[in-house]
């Protein structure tokens, strides 16, 4: 997987902490005006809550993760260069085996 430079974008400096500092990430909107977030987590067991629609991009490491909306109760394994989505207003679960960085873009 190559890098991706993107210009022109406002970033909030400010972190986000989840889970006591396993998960950190910043927030920042690019130039066609489209929310992003670039994190890490740390392995262990995590549960988001969603208010808008997100596809998550796994830029490194390997993650299982359960959505846990609708009728598929299936773990499903995400490793560099993998993404998932996940429905506005759900949860998810995510098992992160190896240290993971990520990129969620908010699609609603």
């Amino acid at each position: 997987m190559s890098n991706i430079i993107e210009k022109n974008v406002d970033l909030l400096k400010k972190a986000n902490v989840y889970f006591d500092g396993r998960v950190t990430s910043r927030n920042y909107t690019d130039k066609d005006g489209v929310v992003k977030s670039l994190g890490v987590m740390l392995p262990g067991e995590y549960t988001f809550n969603t208010k808008a629609s997100e596809s998550m991009e796994i830029l490194g490491g390997k993650v299982e993760v359960l959505i846990l909306s609708g009728l598929d109760n299936n773990w499903e394994t995400y490793s560099a260069g993998e993404t998932f989505e996940v429905p506005a207003n759900s949860s998810f679960e995510i098992k992160v085996l190896e240290l993971a960085d990520y990129c969620c873009t908010y699609l609603s």
